[in-house]
């Protein structure tokens, strides 16, 4: 007898907390039962009672090449014949580390680390200790991980310091938190006339992706590196989502943005946990053991992670795969478009790379505030009627969608059809 999603769910919520191990993944945002799945294959992954889907989350960004691609299951397997973790150094994290400097000129040296929040944590650490400054900024609606010192929501205004948005975040953690506005040059260039002397870093998305996808206007990151390179700040630019996913140089390379620091994660990984963060050869050796900011990790460079980030590093720098991916998560983003003004939804979307957003509103968003302004409720009715025709959104109307090197013009054309038959039933 085929177990049941329903089943998993009530079972797990007896031992896990709400039944899942990343609050997202609950369906709390649009409701229901959360789909559990058994296997995955290219741009489909098939849930315990045997159902395929079409997948544009790709756990979360990191499955540029699709489930089990055969080089990156091929290396993965013979890096665990030769053992899974060593806690020393190993020629292959090395290579990691010449393959990511090499491919993002920002980066001189880099360390690697086994989580987005780990990574984001240390940059954040070690930008205080390189300038010797407490304060930092973040804009809202940006996520970071979930260290405690980037938990926070703004207040009333453009010039607020934090406010914790977790219970068991003290207040006096997040009080060196400056919160303003995404895109918002004027607060930016207030905040750096008050408080610059301050600042030990502002962190930033390059292209948010936790309030839907959302680019940064060009003027933003422009103003946002002169104002840190006058007043001694650093400038870290949260890859996580962007990085080799958006581009060969990620984000910074199609907006000609030179950080001083930069967080990586998700594809570097090839699905399996690893991250980095690197930058300035200066500020970076001012980690131990050269220097007093710790930073430490059992796992750091696991050579298993190693291995299948390397060869997915390895497989899209073949020429044209770039241009191949952007056209197709185009093609799904027009396409969608293009059903919805059909039948009249108030819809619209946006791409980079192999990341796309897609909202119920007239126009793509570019502030957190635009973003609020969406129907949630109709993304809502459109993520479970999708989800019906066997096409997996995110859960949520405030996450990225992914496209990979796998989806092709059946995938596409399959999504299409369906979304044409969720918009002419109504939402």
């Amino acid at each position: 007898m085929t177990i049941t999603n329903q089943q998993l769910f009530e079972r797990s919520q007896q031992f896990i907390p709400g039944g899942v191990n990343s609050p997202v993944r609950a369906f709390k945002s649009v409701g229901g039962t959360p789909v559990f799945f058994q296997r995955g294959q290219g741009a489909y992954f098939w849930d315990v009672e045997g159902k395929s889907y079409i997948d544009y989350v790709g756990s979360w960004g990191p499955l540029i090449l699709g489930h089990a691609h055969p080089a990156v299951v091929k290396v993965v397997q013979e890096a665990v014949q030769n053992g899974m973790s060593f806690g020393a150094p190993t020629a292959a994290e090395l290579e990691m580390a010449e393959l990511l400097c090499t491919l993002l000129p920002s980066i001189e040296q880099v360390r690697l680390v086994s989580s987005g929040t780990e990574a984001g944590m240390s940059a954040i650490r070690l930008a205080r200790g390189f300038t010797g400054r407490s304060r930092i900024i973040k804009f809202e609606g940006c996520y970071h991980g979930h260290d405690d010192a980037l938990l926070v929501k703004a207040g009333s205004g453009a010039l607020t310091f934090g406010n914790p948005s977790s219970a068991g975040v003290p207040a006096e953690t997040v009080s060196h938190t400056l919160v303003l506005d995404y895109n918002d040059v004027a607060g930016l260039e207030k905040a750096f006339s008050e408080l610059g002397n301050e600042i030990a870093a502002v962190i930033v998305e390059p292209i948010a992706g936790n309030m839907n996808l959302i680019k940064a206007d060009p003027e933003f990151l422009a103003v946002l590196r002169k104002l840190c390179t006058q007043h001694g700040s650093l400038l870290v630019l949260d890859e996580v989502m962007t990085g080799f996913r958006v581009g060969l140089q990620c984000a910074q390379g199609i907006y000609g943005i030179q950080p001083d620091l930069t967080i990586l994660g998700k594809v570097i990984g090839g699905g399996m946990p690893m991250a980095a963060f690197g930058g300035r050869r200066d500020v970076m050796q001012c980690l131990a053991p050269l220097g007093p900011v710790y930073q430490a990790g059992t796992l750091s460079g696991n050579p298993v992670a190693v291995a299948a980030g390397l060869e997915t590093l390895r497989q899209i720098q073949t020429e044209g795969f770039f241009e191949k991916l952007s056209t197709r998560t185009r093609q799904l983003t027009d396409g969608l478009v293009a059903v919805a003004r059909k039948y009249g939804v108030r819809f619209s979307a946006q791409s980079e790379g192999g990341m796309f957003g897609i909202y119920f509103g007239e126009n793509p968003p570019k502030t957190f505030t635009e973003v609020m302004a969406c129907d949630r409720e109709a993304f809502n009715r459109f993520f479970h009627a999708m989800l019906a025709e066997g096409i997996y959104f995110a859960p949520s109307s405030f996450e990225a969608g992914f496209v990979s090197s796998t989806h092709g013009d059946a995938e596409i054309e399959k999504t299409l059809n369906a979304a044409e038959r969720v918009f002419e039933q109504g939402l």
